[in-house]
């Protein structure tokens, strides 16, 4: 797993800084990434496994708006939590300030499987190389397009 060493002040002191990690997004997995790759792992389809995966996507709002949490066996669990603005009295308090959120607990097996995870820092120096390379990239790529007439 990339991360980049990010400079932070201490919350409780705020005059000392120090490094911490933060990870780095490499990119994304689409629903259909992840149908592929599950069809690839077993007797499916992909349409199968697409037609599971949006099925679920599209119970869990019902769900968490029910009220239940929703175990996903050892990989965690889900639930809402609410967040609003006080009220001096119940009869002043008004719906309209909640603010629903979807709160994400991992599992045992999720917990252990990042657990044994190796770390790659990025570097400014190696990011800023990166960078110079696809500029020049880019350059090339523009100067070798088709000619007309």
């Amino acid at each position: 797993m990339k991360f980049r060493l990010v400079q932070k002040k201490n919350p409780q002191k705020r005059e000392e800084v120090k490094f911490y990690a933060n990870a780095v997004n490499v990119g994304h997995k689409s629903l259909d990434d992840i149908a592929r790759d599950i069809a690839g792992r077993s007797s499916l389809t992909r349409g199968d496994v697409s037609n599971v995966l949006y099925n679920f996507i599209d119970c869990l709002p019902h769900y968490l708006r029910d009220g239940f949490s929703i175990q996903l066996g050892n990989f965690g669990s889900m639930r809402v939590t609410l967040s609003s603005k006080g009220a001096e009295t119940e009869e002043e308090f008004k719906t309209t300030t909640i603010k629903p959120r979807v709160v994400f607990t991992p599992g045992t097996e999720l917990k252990h499987e990042l657990g044994t995870n190796s770390y790659e820092s990025l570097r400014k120096k190696d990011e800023e190389g990166k960078d110079k390379g696809k500029k020049e990239k880019k350059k090339k790529e523009g100067e070798s397009g088709p000619v007309v007439g």
